[in-house]
């Protein structure tokens, strides 16, 4: 099958990338290379530098050749920063999305895969692991953004029979275990390369946001899945939206807090990580955790890298070998 991944030099996409063509697909990347790395897509993918804001240049690409899917992972994806520049973040993933997926009805793209977020999920009271039942109420704009693009898809298959598959992943982390990719974002705002950066000595200290949340050691809880898993997430379901649209809320179903995050980090490398306390970011959750259980039960998933030791191995094997990540 042929596939358009949008995003596809930025971390999660270059991973999915990689997924694809171990699968045996054809693949091409639109990036507009403002946070992605040339030297994240793998040599011989056809690469479309775009930028989706430009919707004449999307519909270009879209009606190029017949394309079996898209998987769309181009987006802002910062909730402090959204939280600072709300509008921009809103018009940005709003119209980015807009102009996808119309592009995709036009030119007969019936599957459309979507990167969507566990920041949908915001308010006190909600249940905890959270299913795709749990009351959509975002804490930020950056959520309420991803929430639009999925009520675009959800129009998109009602009026024009367009497919797609929402996933709404929680924490994203890891790297390729054979060394292929990693993650590289400038500047780094994740919390495991960032304790890692502490750990190898090229950062002084971490700081850590927030450590009087009601949790058991007062620091934020997150679901960490591995990006391998998550790109075989992507994969399977789309053998899933050949004839209906579908949900997922997916991670490992287990939640990790910040504080431990720092152990874990101390544990696989053998260093301490020094760490000072700072305020509550706007925008974060105390708490948020994955029911992945319609994913398992309609594709047969299993995380593979499901232990947060194992998500952060692969993460300093990468830090270690790739000391200045990509190159630009």
């Amino acid at each position: 099958m042929r596939y358009l991944v949008t995003g596809g030099a930025g971390f999660v996409g270059s991973h999915v990338v990689l997924a694809l063509l171990d699968a045996g697909h054809d693949v091409a990347v639109l990036d507009n290379f403002s946070t992605g790395h040339r030297a994240a897509v793998p040599e011989g993918v056809p690469v479309y530098h775009v930028d989706l804001m430009d919707d004449q240049a999307t519909a270009n690409v879209l009606g190029d050749k017949p394309w079996d899917g898209v998987l769309h992972f181009a987006s802002l994806s910062l909730v402090g920063a959204s939280m600072a520049d709300s509008f921009h973040y809103l018009r940005q993933n709003y119209v980015t999305g807009l102009n996808l997926v119309q592009a995709c009805a036009a030119h007969g793209v019936k599957k459309i895969v979507f990167s969507s977020t566990a920041a949908l999920f915001g308010g006190p009271e909600r249940a905890e692991p959270i299913p795709e039942t749990a009351l959509v109420q975002p804490d930020s704009p950056y959520g309420e953004s991803k929430f639009m693009v999925e009520r675009i898809l959800h129009w998109a298959d009602r009026l024009y029979g367009v497919k797609s598959a929402c996933l709404r992943y929680f924490n994203a982390a890891g790297a390729d275990p054979h060394g292929r990719a990693g993650e590289d974002h400038r500047p780094e705002t994740h919390l495991i390369p960032l304790a890692i950066d502490v750990a190898l000595g090229r950062r002084s200290a971490l700081r850590l946001f927030g450590t009087d949340y009601p949790t058991h050691d007062g620091s934020c809880i997150r679901d960490y899945i591995h990006v391998t898993d998550l790109a075989d997430a992507h994969i399977r379901v789309l053998d899933q939206i050949g004839a209906r649209s579908v949900v997922y809320n997916l991670g490992n179903g287990r939640g990790y807090s910040n504080l431990e995050v720092i152990q874990s980090v101390e544990r696989v490398s053998g260093c301490r990580v020094a760490w000072e306390k700072a305020g509550r970011r706007p925008g974060d959750a105390a708490v948020l955790v994955a029911d992945s259980t319609s994913l398992r039960q309609d594709t047969g998933w299993t995380p593979q890298w499901s232990t947060l030791d194992k998500i952060v191995e692969t993460t300093l094997q990468w830090r270690k070998n790739n000391p200045e990540g990509y190159t630009r």
